[in-house]
């Protein structure tokens, strides 16, 4: 698997690096699978691909404090991102994977190899839900994917050095929760991995055996999808 540590200098840019990447995966007649680790430099709120963004976004607070808002090519509720925040994706071949094709096959595949390799770190980590992974009661990572006709990619957060306070700030309560989280307002629900970044990235590469560097990745693409979709 090839790896790419790059984080680029907008948000739209980084949104559309993951989706670049599915879809250089799609066009080549070879499989293609790529982990990427990336940070955001600056806080932003994220939402779902069908998400209702004054649903999920509390969209004065954001406009006030100059938080952008962007919508990222997977499913799943809204999120805020910035500094402290981990974040990852990968981008897997069908073709190679074929029962990934059923997405809760996908979900616990995924979740599980990440689960593996952050109990090593901190005891407590588990999968819980449809799609994250809590310490403890605690959710730390929440994460969707996106899926193509030969390749899929999945990508989430994790917080470890987070400033909480901004989950309250900038997010509504979601519309639907998991069962284990009971209603909990986000402070109560949401924590951090007591784990320094440098740990996660090379737990995170040494599970899925992400060697190669990747030396090439989709610029002019990356280019045209963040001016024409998630810059907008």
């Amino acid at each position: 698997m090839r790896y790419l540590d790059l984080t680029l200098p907008t948000p739209a840019e980084n949104l559309a690096l993951d989706e670049a990447l599915l879809e250089e995966a799609e066009a080549s007649p070879q499989p293609i699978e790529t982990l990427r680790l990336w940070e955001p430099a600056r806080a932003m709120v994220v939402v779902g691909r069908s998400s209702a963004v004054a649903r999920e976004a509390l969209v004065e607070a954001c406009r006030r404090d100059g938080i952008p808002i962007l919508r990222r090519a997977s499913g799943g509720a809204a999120v805020v991102i910035g500094p402290g925040c981990l974040m990852y994706a990968v981008v897997l071949s069908l073709r190679l994977r074929p029962a990934l094709r059923a997405v809760s096959h996908a979900h616990r595949f995924v979740l599980g190899t990440l689960a593996g390799a952050l109990e090593a770190l901190a005891r407590e980590v588990r999968c819980r839900g449809i799609s994250d992974l809590t310490l403890g009661a605690k959710k730390f990572s929440g994460n969707s994917l996106r899926l193509k006709r030969e390749n899929l990619v999945y990508h989430g957060t994790i917080l470890y050095d987070f400033p909480l306070e901004w989950l309250d700030r900038y997010l509504a309560m979601p519309p639907r929760e998991p069962g284990y989280r009971n209603g909990r307002p986000h402070r109560e629900f949401v924590a951090n991995l007591p784990v320094p970044a440098a740990a996660i990235r090379e737990a995170i590469r040494a599970a899925w055996s992400a060697t190669e560097p990747c030396l090439e990745w989709p610029r002019a693409l990356t280019e045209q999808l963040a001016a024409d979709h998630y810059g907008t």
